[in-house]
């Protein structure tokens, strides 16, 4: 016996007309250099449809992809659904990547078209001619004052938005790619995940309940975290779903705007990585505000921030967990009932955890190699793995060799971690080798390989010291070729035309000798016994 419910596909399209016709009044507000813009749904969804168009008219393959390398603003909340909705793919590029990659990723992904806000417009102009497949730069002002190159490439935005008709969107396949995201390419080369129409409304689903964001028609949301990092948290598809107003930080991201801009635009929702909210947590002690949740995520929030902000802000953050190949989302740090009476410090341990696996995911713990599933009680250890319908299965056009998930079908996600007698997850170490500083991966290997190519250096390992502001910054221990004296900075001189710049160690340390393990591979393992106490700056 079979169900008699209507089979209705789970589209973004429907996200779009749930905002536009019921929510249409609702505003957008974006901060600008120049400043704020102010626009509704209504208006917003005039554009989308008419940004269709535009798409149309460029002449982007029925399922090309749209490359974005913007901040967070209503254009780009526009292009998030006007090209999944139009049959396309939106490929977010990430603007503090490394020129290499950046090229990389929009060769691998094959973008057609970029749009580009001005303010960051140097950024990209100088490396158009090494991205093979892009015909069109649509340049967006967002208030900057950039040169606009007189190219037949470079197109306006505005321009072509008023000369374009609205289109309908109608799509079908739930099953096809809607948008993808890069990760930062911690071993290798970035890899490419690529979210599906039905994936993006389970995932939207699952941030808008009380136990994700709990995003609803009476909040004021404020995506923090950028729209090119990791889908935005989910927020850009959440919000108008939910009919909540947006507020968009644009290009104007310094912590005395930030903190200006939830206070002025009354935000009570907002999300992002925890030196965001390091910065921003003098601008708003003591401040009156409407906000409920402040979401937290990226790298593990610092009990101490967290408990600050309870403190100073009247509440703690919120963390939650998850990655780009969880679309990101997976767990969230509600804490359930039962801890409501505890007290405020066993509270604040609670809060300092990755918390429970949302609604539609599993998580276990496993031997990494046997994949031996190991106990939920809280000392175990094992890799954290899940799975569910926002989970990725496989990376685009992967690497050889390169493997996300297990022959049992669970997503490998390199994290260690333990389970609690519920579940919830606590995360106890991260792959070996990375660096995550900031909220960002940095591949310790890479910069090994980087510092190696100075003639004067004989060996290099980086390991991720403990910072009061990042989480984590590298430091690079140098072992010198016989006879050979440099200086740390030198070094760093070196290496900086090879690697983004906040990839730059902290500092060089010159040590005799590497420590090995008993197989010959550098025991990191040694050396961030030896400098977990290093002194570093603030």
């Amino acid at each position: 016996m079979r169900g008699l419910m209507q089979d209705v596909p789970l589209t973004i399209d429907t996200i779009f007309r749930h905002a536009e016709q019921h929510h249409g009044d609702v505003p957008i507000v974006t901060n600008n250099p120049s400043g704020k813009v102010r626009t509704t749904y209504a208006e917003w969804a005039d554009r989308t449809r008419r940004l269709g168009g535009v798409l149309d008219t460029l002449g982007i393959s029925a399922d090309g992809r749209v490359g974005t390398f913007a901040w967070n603003s209503a254009r780009h909340l526009e292009l998030y659904f006007a090209a999944p909705c139009t049959g396309r793919v939106l490929h977010t590029l990430n603007v503090r990547l490394f020129p290499e990659q950046l090229t990389y990723i929009a060769n691998h992904a094959e973008d057609e078209v970029v749009f580009v806000d001005r303010t960051v417009l140097p950024l990209l102009w100088p490396l158009i001619d090494t991205m093979t497949t892009v015909r069109h730069v649509v340049v967006m002002d967002d208030g900057g004052d950039n040169e606009v190159p007189d190219d037949p490439r470079v197109l306006d935005y505005e321009t072509l938005l008023a000369d374009a008709q609205p289109v309908e969107f109608t799509t079908t396949d739930e099953n096809a790619a809607a948008s993808m995201c890069y990760t930062s390419g911690t071993t290798g080369n970035p890899k490419g995940v690529v979210y599906s129409h039905r994936s993006t409304v389970l995932h939207t689903m699952a941030v808008v309940s009380p136990n994700g964001f709990g995003i609803g028609v009476e909040d004021v949301a404020m995506p923090i975290v950028p729209m090119f990092h990791a889908n935005a948290w989910g927020i850009a598809h959440a919000a108008p779903a939910s009919g909540a107003a947006m507020v968009f930080p644009g290009a104007m991201m310094q912590p005395q705007a930030l903190a200006d801009l939830i206070i002025d635009e009354g935000v009570t929702f907002t999300a992002g990585v925890p030196t965001i909210f390091q910065g921003a947590l003098p601008h708003l002690a003591g401040r009156t505000h409407r906000l409920r949740k402040i979401g937290c995520g990226g790298s593990a929030v610092p009990k101490a921030l967290s408990e600050a902000y309870r403190e100073q802000v009247g509440l703690p953050l919120y963390q939650a967990w998850g990655m780009t190949e969880t679309h990101p989302v997976a767990s969230g740090g509600t804490l359930s009932a039962r801890w409501a009476d505890a007290d405020e410090r066993t509270k604040a341990e609670r809060r300092a955890r990755a918390g429970l696996p949302l609604f539609g995911v599993q998580a276990r713990i496993v031997d990494a190699d046997t994949l031996e599933e190991q106990p939920w009680d809280d000392k175990a250890t094992g890799e954290l793995q899940v799975r569910g319908p926002w989970c990725a299965k496989d990376y685009y056009r992967p690497d050889a060799g390169v493997e996300l998930t297990t022959p049992d079908g669970w997503m490998k996600t390199g994290d260690v971690a333990a389970l609690d007698e519920d579940g919830n997850i606590r995360i106890a170490d991260r792959t070996k080798d990375l660096i995550k500083s900031g909220g960002e991966w940095i591949s310790s290997v890479d910069l090994e390989n980087a510092i190696m190519s100075h003639p004067a250096v004989k060996e290099a390992a980086v390991v991720g010291i403990p910072h009061p502001k990042w989480d984590e910054r590298p430091l690079a221990c140098v072992v010198l070729r016989e006879g050979e004296t440099v200086t740390g900075q030198e070094i760093i001189d070196h290496i900086t035309p090879l690697v983004a710049k906040w990839w730059l160690p902290e500092a060089v340390e010159f040590i005799d000798e590497v420590p090995k393990t008993s197989v010959g591979k550098f025991s990191k393992k040694d050396l961030r016994a030896r400098f977990a106490e290093y002194p570093v700056t603030g």
